[in-house]
C-alpha cells in the first residue's frame, strides 16, 4: 500500500470514528428529573413534552427521585454535570417554598440552578362548601370578608397540611384582607377537601384540578381563582386580586438545568420545550388536568421565580411554619 493510500485510508477511518462519535452524543439521551412520585400532574406533563420534543431532543427519559417535599430530586439537578443532559423539574415547593420551610436544605434555589422555561401554571381556587355558603349569606370574597370582620374568629379553613400552598395562600389571604380564621391543618389536601364537603371547615384554597368536579357537581361554591388573571379553565369566577389588589397565588412548575449550564445549550432546550409547549397538542392534553401551558424565555422564567423566592419568605416566615 502506497503512502498515499494509506494516508488516505486512515482520514477515511478517522472521519468515520468522528461522525460514530457525533452520532452517540446526538443519541445521548436526555435526564429529566421529577422530583416527585409518577403519575401525578407534574409527571403527566413532563412525560407528554418528553414525547413532543422527541423529534428535536432526541430521548428523554423521566427520572422520579420523590422525597423531602421535592428537595431530594432537586439536589440532583443541582449537583448534576452543566452539560444538558440533566435538566429537572422546577415548582413553587422546591423553588420557592421549601428554602424557606425547611431549616435545613443542600441546594440553594437562587443560585444553583439555571433557568429553562416555566411549563404551567395550575390556579388555585378559593371554595366554600356550598351550603355553608347559602347559611352565612356568602357569596363573593368581599362577603367572606365582611362576614369574618364581623364574627372574629368564628371562621376555620383546612389545608393539606402546615407549609401546604393551601396553608401558605390561607395565611396570605388573611394577612391582605385583616381577618382572621384558624388554620386547621390534614393530612394531605384529599382529607382536607373531604374535610370541607363535611361542613367540618368554612372555606379552603385547593388546587383547581382537584376541587372542579365539586364545583361543576355544585358541592363546593367557587369564590375566586387565585391567579392574577381569571383562569381560562373557569372563567366565570373572578379573581382574588378583583377585591385584594395584587394577590396572586399559584401552582407553577417549569424546567432547570444546574448553573453553568452554557447559554447556547439553555437556548436550544428552551426553543424545543416552549415550541412544544405551544403545540396543539399539548395544550389540549394540559387542559384536561387543568394546567395552562406557559412557555417562555429563560430569562422571563428567573425572573419569575426570583419574585416566587421572595413573595414566599415572607409568607412562610409570618406562619412560623418550619420543617427540621
Amino acid at each position: 500500500m502506497t503512502t498515499r493510500r494509506l494516508l488516505l485510508t486512515l482520514l477515511s477511518t478517522a472521519a468515520l470514528l468522528a461522525a460514530a462519535s457525533a452520532t452517540a452524543q446526538q443519541q445521548r439521551p436526555i435526564r429529566l428529573v421529577v422530583p416527585y412520585a409518577a403519575g401525578g400532574p407534574i409527571d403527566v406533563t413532563a412525560r407528554a413534552l418528553a414525547e413532543r420534543v422527541r423529534d428535536t431532543l432526541g430521548p428523554v427519559i423521566i427520572d422520579n427521585k420523590p422525597g423531602a417535599g421535592g428537595n431530594i430530586g432537586a439536589d440532583i439537578v443541582a449537583k448534576a454535570a452543566p452539560d444538558g443532559y440533566t435538566i429537572g423539574i422546577a415548582a413553587t415547593a422546591t423553588n420557592a417554598v421549601n428554602p424557606w420551610l425547611y431549616s435545613k436544605i443542600p441546594f440553594n434555589a437562587a443560585t444553583d440552578f439555571a433557568p429553562i422555561t416555566q411549563m404551567v401554571r395550575v390556579p388555585n381556587v378559593l371554595v366554600m362548601n356550598a351550603e355553608t355558603a347559602k347559611r352565612l349569606k356568602i357569596d363573593s370574597v368581599r362577603d367572606l370578608i365582611a362576614y369574618a370582620k364581623a364574627n372574629p374568629a368564628k371562621l376555620n379553613y383546612g389545608s393539606g397540611g402546615n407549609g401546604s400552598a393551601g396553608h401558605l395562600a390561607g395565611e396570605m389571604f388573611k394577612k391582605e384582607a385583616g381577618i382572621f380564621a384558624v388554620h386547621i391543618p390534614y393530612n394531605g389536601g384529599n382529607p382536607a377537601q373531604l374535610a370541607l364537603l363535611s361542613g367540618q371547615v368554612d372555606f379552603n384554597f385547593d388546587n383547581l384540578a382537584t376541587a372542579a368536579p365539586n364545583i361543576r357537581s355544585g358541592k363546593l361554591k367557587a369564590l375566586a381563582v387565585t391567579t392574577a388573571e381569571r383562569s381560562s379553565m373557569l372563567p366565570e369566577v373572578p379573581t382574588v386580586a378583583a377585591t385584594l389588589k395584587g394577590f396572586s397565588v399559584d401552582t407553577w412548575w417549569g424546567l432547570m438545568a444546574p448553573a453553568g449550564t452554557p447559554p447556547e445549550v439553555i437556548a436550544k432546550l428552551n426553543k424545543a420545550f416552549v415550541d412544544a409547549l405551544h403545540s396543539p397538542e399539548t395544550k389540549t392534553r394540559f387542559a384536561s388536568l387543568l394546567a395552562e401551558p406557559v412557555g417562555n424565555s429563560p430569562e422571563q422564567f428567573g425572573a419569575f421565580m426570583k419574585s416566587e423566592l421572595t413573595k414566599y419568605e415572607k409568607v412562610v416566615k409570618a406562619t412560623g411554619a418550619h420543617v427540621d
